[in-house]
């Protein structure tokens, strides 16, 4: 056992929306992992909060009429009610909109400010005219400068995932008004973290955690390292030490929040937070989703060390979720909501918590499906588990009327304490998967040892000798209950009180709970694990067919009819492409002078990514000719090239047609 505490902590939850099973990804193993070192031992401190700053919020608390702090709070106690009926239980969980984390974000930024870590900038920022006003990272979307692909304002989120900073993106777009920006300058503040290179590969050569983590900081360090522009234009947040028209950006206070939580609960406990986050050799454990990676094992340590403070021990990153082998996506309807989907229609949350342990390794993606789910409950759970404690509870209540006397063979002692062993190892190495299924093992076992004795024949020829099975099984049983707590808890106290135990099972360490059960009566023993039964499993996926569903019809457009005479309005001819230039600036954007006849036309076509001037030059189009003028990204285009398709399949004529051919 360490004698220094350890602080877990989980990525904070988003206040925008309600809670889904990609949450639990992370807090189910987080709640796991505490509830094991306690048992173990451990000194452990388990915090967390919501994050409630940033754009996001500020665009959903406008579209719904309210603002960011009651939003915030709704979705606050939505989180933090959830979170307990899922039995993941925090020791605090505060806002980063309170008092606190504004106040410690302001202190660990002026450190930075002072130790030369933070630097003034003059950049370019997207402004929108229509708006009339600059807009900050999720106000605006665009092209990635990186690989093209579509981007939100702060990250590439369709294709290679790279953060971007501000006036980076191509073609910013206001997602407001869908006007397009221009940008403007304005200064900003920029993190040093260029300078922290060197320093974050030993970081990383010594952080603990999952290699998923680890493997993905160390090739983004071994790449170039730029600095971070850490402020941002917004009234919500926490504003930017002597510039009230400036708030830290979401990033900078949001983990800043877990010091905050912790000072929270220390001033709560009468304890000190310096001896969880100052010094040498703080355990500071943070459990993550994959992709919030970067900014937990290389932007958040670098700011603890440059402000001076102790620096996180382990970085744990889950892999991402899928529902039914389909990407999570909540606009397709790919999702489980954990109230509305599951704990309000009665399940149990343990069963939920197996099934994200166990399902794969927690580095790797899950999939979710409720014929998996009902397969895992009902083999793993209830013919496993529940099936060996159940029969051995009721064989001794049958028999003896509850334990009886008799001394537990070594053969059990040996096998129990093997199997702590091999958990707590696996435990230590954030192996969460085989650590439960080395806890199922070990229930497997013990049918099969019972099966194998027989004791119910026993009863008749032996009573002696079933007395002796039966002590083994419940010994056995007793600590198959403490082992699999931490993953079940409440099913575990059910079972707990069986043994006719007392105390609180969270309370007691595995070295208390693994003494001998007394001879005496036992309570009647009742069922505690229940199957899953095939009409539930065919109700639940049916609500979720329906929702993807309707989802898909939404999004189905239809198009109106139109009568011929309208049609006979749109001019379409052939035409021949004379010249082609690139479009400075431009990913996408192609001039083309074309030839209808009669006369040339200049026309701006997004067609750069599947063409080159070389391909197109000579080549018979059909054109509408009679569009009105527009300026594209500056230049006029009269006419539209027609094309086919996500890839731009130019339509061609299948003879040789002269310029100006109308087409009927």
């Amino acid at each position: 056992m360490n004698n220094r505490p350890l602080l877990v902590t989980c990525g904070l939850p988003y206040t925008n929306g309600p809670c889904h099973l990609g949450h639990l990804r992370t807090y189910v193993p987080a709640d796991f992992f505490v509830r094991f070192m306690r048992r173990k031992g451990e000194e452990v401190v388990f915090i967390c909060g919501s994050d409630n700053h940033g754009t996001p919020i500020v665009v959903s608390a406008e579209k719904e009429g309210t603002t960011p702090r009651l939003l915030s709070e709704r979705y606050h106690n939505h989180f933090a009610e959830t979170f307990k009926k899922m039995h993941v239980e925090f020791d605090h969980f505060g806002m980063t909109d309170d008092p606190t984390t504004h106040n410690r974000a302001k202190h660990l930024v002026s450190r930075l400010i002072e130790r030369g870590y933070v630097y003034p900038k003059i950049i370019n920022q997207a402004y929108c005219t229509k708006c009339e006003k600059f807009l900050p990272d999720r106000y605006l979307e665009g092209i990635c400068p990186h690989c093209k692909k579509p981007a939100r304002g702060d990250e590439c989120d369709q294709g290679c995932g790279k953060h971007l900073e501000p006036g980076e993106i191509l073609e910013p777009t206001c997602k407001i008004c869908g006007n397009r920006a221009e940008y403007r300058e304005q200064e900003h503040f920029f993190f040093r973290l260029s300078g922290f290179k060197n320093w974050l590969k030993d970081y990383l050569g010594d952080l603990k955690g999952t290699d998923n983590a680890i493997n993905y900081a160390l090739g983004w360090v071994n790449e170039d390292l730029h600095d971070w522009c850490i402020t941002r234009t917004l009234e919500w947040g926490v504003k930017f030490p002597g510039h009230e028209d400036l708030v830290v950006y979401v990033w900078v206070d949001a983990p800043i929040g877990y010091i905050a939580f912790t000072e929270e609960w220390a001033a709560l406990n009468g304890k000190d937070w310096k001896r969880y986050w100052c010094g040498e050799n703080t355990r500071v454990s943070h459990f993550i989703g994959q992709d919030i990676t970067y900014h937990h094992c290389i932007f958040w340590p670098a700011m603890l060390h440059g402000a001076g403070y102790g620096i996180p021990h382990a970085v744990i990153a889950s892999g991402m979720l899928k529902i039914d082998d389909h990407k999570f996506s909540k606009s397709r309807g790919y999702v489980v909501w954990t109230n509305e989907d599951y704990l309000d229609l009665g399940l149990s949350a343990d069963y939920l918590r197996y099934y994200m342990l166990t399902y794969t390794s927690h580095t790797k993606e899950m999939n979710f499906s409720w014929q998996l789910f009902q397969e895992r409950v009902n083999n793993e759970i209830v013919n496993n588990l529940g099936n060996f404690i159940y029969r051995t509870l009721h064989l001794s209540q049958k028999q003896f009327g509850g334990v009886p006397d008799g001394e537990v063979e070594d053969e059990i002692v040996e096998r129990i304490s093997e199997t702590l062993g091999m958990v707590t190892n696996l435990m230590e190495n954030y192996d969460f998967k085989g650590a439960v299924d080395c806890i199922l093992s070990l229930s497997a076992w013990g049918n099969t040892y019972i099966q194998n004795k027989e004791p119910w024949k026993l009863a008749k020829t032996d009573p002696s000798a079933m007395a002796q099975v039966m002590c083994n099984c419940l010994h056995l049983a007793k600590a198959l209950t403490l082992l699999i707590e931490p993953v079940m808890p409440e099913k575990a106290s059910q079972i707990w009180s069986q043994f006719g135990q007392k105390d609180n099972i969270c309370k007691i360490s595995f070295e208390q709970g693994l003494t001998k059960l007394p001879p005496g009566s036992l309570p009647e023993p009742s069922i505690v694990f229940t199957k899953i039964d095939d009409k539930m499993t065919t109700e639940f996926d049916g609500r979720l067919r329906e929702r993807i569903d309707a989802l898909d019809a939404q999004k189905k457009p239809v198009t109106p009819q139109i009568s011929i005479e309208e049609f006979a309005k749109v001019e379409i001819k052939t035409g021949k492409i004379l010249s082609v230039e690139v479009v400075p600036k431009s990913s996408k954007l192609l001039k083309l002078q074309v030839s209808i006849g009669d006369e040339n036309r200049q026309i701006v076509s997004g067609i750069a990514q599947f063409y080159t001037p070389q391909d197109l030059v000579g080549k018979d189009v059909v054109v509408c000719t009679n569009l009105k003028p527009a300026k594209i990204f500056g230049i006029e285009s009269n006419g539209m090239i027609l094309a086919a398709g996500d890839e731009a399949s130019l339509l061609v004529p299948a003879t040789p047609v002269s310029p100006g051919t109308k087409i009927r």
